[in-house]
């Protein structure tokens, strides 16, 4: 689990600080406001993670088909000015000691990373783990040799791979640093993804007996995240058919095979028991897009982490609030980590009075509003307490309701005024 953040330089931020992060993590704001930028930074470093091994890049900003598309060093670094530094720190929490490193009891570790662009192109590379009292560091310069520096030893390589680690070649003396770049590695492959836009329903849906990681950046992946739950026994059959009953969007469902082809599915729905069955494409646009929310948080394995872009898009307000109580589920149930985006006035209500019936603790959340001052993204943590208050509450947080009634009623004084009623 993340249990730290900070960014500094990164598109429209200059430095976000230290962020808490907790199981249930959100990020608030108006439109433009920098939120999804700072899930933007986990998600360059996940797609860096997963390049194969012949890739010969130091750190992935994206191309068209990538998770997310950065464009260059000079797009993404803040106001564009060159001479900055890309400054990217967090804090993880392992499930298990680093015993293989003599560390009993440590199951923490910090990582820097700092990159600087120096003509044509060229990257220089920073980065840092920290565990307990040790530090494992390498600077790289723009020759591509780096100065490698572990507890008790110091030396010049050109072995630079990538952004998190270096060449395992010198393994006697590296045994360590392999062991924390393995875990690196770990961390960022155990996050998926689902962004805010999902896929349009189809009317016929294909598998090919392939598995999924996830459901798919837009949910793309969905069928094949259902059927890999039914064959690997996990309890998907039982849970997404339970919400979806609860959320009140439909009874139940079914993948009924297309007979003249080998590999086409339908995907069926009742809206109410008893009623007809009917294609996804024929009931209303929140199912399909729900759906592969639901799926996501009951396919990945325990203890992974989920990103999120605005879960609640196209739903109305009563699921909206339910869906705080399906993170709540997951969270605690499942041991998953979610970080999520969101404008939902009505999750965060939700989640406000879950916190004051004990169903989550307030240590078990970490919300945050973010907001744009003359071209720079700032953010407040929101400060809650035992009960689900939020002690500063954001001027204009979700817009500005009581202002609207306010001027409806000087409104309607007014035209009775001058009707004489």
């Amino acid at each position: 689990m993340i249990t730290e953040l900070g960014i500094q330089n990164f598109k429209s931020w200059k430095d976000t600080g230290k962020l808490q992060m907790a199981p249930l993590t959100g990020f608030f704001g108006a439109n433009s406001s920098g939120k999804t930028s700072i899930l933007q930074t986990l998600l360059m470093l996940k797609q860096t993670v997963e390049r194969p091994p012949n890739w010969s890049g130091i750190i992935d900003f994206g191309d068209d088909n990538s998770q997310v598309n950065l464009g260059t060093f000079e797009d993404l670094i803040y106001q564009h000015n060159l001479n900055s530094t890309l400054g990217i720190s967090f804090s993880w929490k392992l499930t298990e000691t680093l015993e293989n490193m003599g560390m009993k009891g440590l199951d923490k570790i910090s990582f820097h990373l700092n990159i600087n662009e120096v003509g044509n192109s060229v990257i220089t590379v920073g980065f840092s783990y920290k565990v307990g009292g040790n530090n494992y560091q390498v600077t790289s310069d723009v020759n591509g040799m780096c100065s490698i520096s572990i507890p008790g030893l110091s030396f010049s390589a050109k072995s630079l791979i990538r952004c998190f680690g270096i060449q395992s070649r010198y393994t006697d003396e590296t045994k360590d640093f392999s062991t924390l770049q393995t875990q690196f590695e770990n961390l960022f492959r155990s996050i998926r993804y689902l962004g805010p836009l999902r896929e349009y329903p189809r009317r016929h849906y294909a598998w090919q007996g392939k598995h999924s990681p996830g459901v798919g950046q837009h949910g793309e992946d969905m069928v094949t995240a259902l059927f890999s739950g039914r064959i690997q026994l996990r309890s998907i059959e039982e849970e997404i058919p339970r919400w979806l009953e609860r959320l009140d969007l439909i009874h139940s469902y079914r993948l009924n095979p297309i007979f003249y082809t080998e590999k086409d599915y339908e995907f069926l729905v009742r809206k109410y028991k008893d009623g007809p069955e009917v294609r996804l494409t024929d009931v209303g646009f929140g199912v399909s897009q729900v759906l592969p929310v639901l799926v996501l948080c009951y396919y990945v394995p325990e203890g992974s982490i989920l990103i999120l872009e605005q879960p609640e898009a196209h739903l109305h307000p009563k699921v909206q609030s339910e869906l705080a109580d399906l993170l709540i589920e997951v969270v605690k149930n499942r041991k998953l980590q979610i970080i999520l985006e969101s404008h939902s006035e009505n999750l965060i209500v939700r989640l406000m009075r879950r916190i004051a019936e004990e169903q989550i603790s307030k240590e078990d959340t970490a919300f945050y509003f973010c907001e744009m001052k003359e071209g720079t993204s700032e953010i407040d943590k929101l400060i809650m307490d035992d009960y689900g208050n939020i002690e500063n509450w954001p001027e204009n947080f979700f817009g500005d309701a009581t202002g609207d009634l306010i001027e409806k009623t000087k409104a309607e004084m007014k035209r009775k005024k001058e009707q004489g009623l």
